[in-house]
């Protein structure tokens, strides 16, 4: 198994609507990629991880639960739709692809999610819990939104205005 680097904002791949894997794409070799996913991910560590985080704009995301739903082992969603969605709820959220940023996000409570597992097979998973704002925050991802789309905009230019005065003082640091 491999670490992969996971990519952050602004990063223009996180931007980007990731496209459908193909059922003839589901081959040993990507089953290997979604377990490196889950060893970047568990590493890193965090709750879920989407395939555009490590720069592949695949409509793929993996998720570790483990701690909320004990005989629920980290798993993969392929090519993932909401089919229901409900209620309401706010949850203080994290992102790997937004390092030092927290904030309360409003989502559904309730989701209900088809995909295709990791041998091609359909599958719906429902959820009124941690799962499901862990499947919206990382659908999200597939679709190009990020965290900073659900704050206001003076929240978000003011993580941006951090993250590039951290860069250029990285810079000068490497220049000297």
């Amino acid at each position: 198994m491999a670490l992969l680097q996971i990519i952050d904002v602004p990063h223009p791949t996180l931007l980007k609507i990731a496209v459908p894997v193909r059922p003839e794409e589901i081959t040993d070799d990507f089953r290997q990629f979604l377990k490196d996913m889950i060893e970047t991910m568990v590493n890193a560590p965090g709750v879920g991880l989407a395939a555009p985080q490590v720069n592949v704009s695949k409509r793929v995301l993996v998720v570790d639960v483990s701690s909320d739903y004990p005989d629920r082992p980290p798993f993969a969603l392929i090519n993932p739709v909401f089919i229901e969605k409900s209620g309401d709820c706010v949850f203080e959220e994290g992102c790997l692809s937004i390092p030092e940023f927290r904030a309360e996000i409003a989502r559904s409570k309730y989701v209900k999610v088809q995909y295709l597992d990791e041998n091609g097979k359909e599958q719906i998973l429902e959820d009124d819990g941690f799962l499901a704002i862990v499947l919206q925050h990382e659908i999200d991802h597939l679709n190009g939104v990020t965290m900073l789309d659900h704050v206001s905009a003076t929240k978000r230019e003011m993580y941006l205005k951090k993250i590039k005065k951290r860069e250029r003082q990285e810079a000068l640091l490497e220049a000297d």
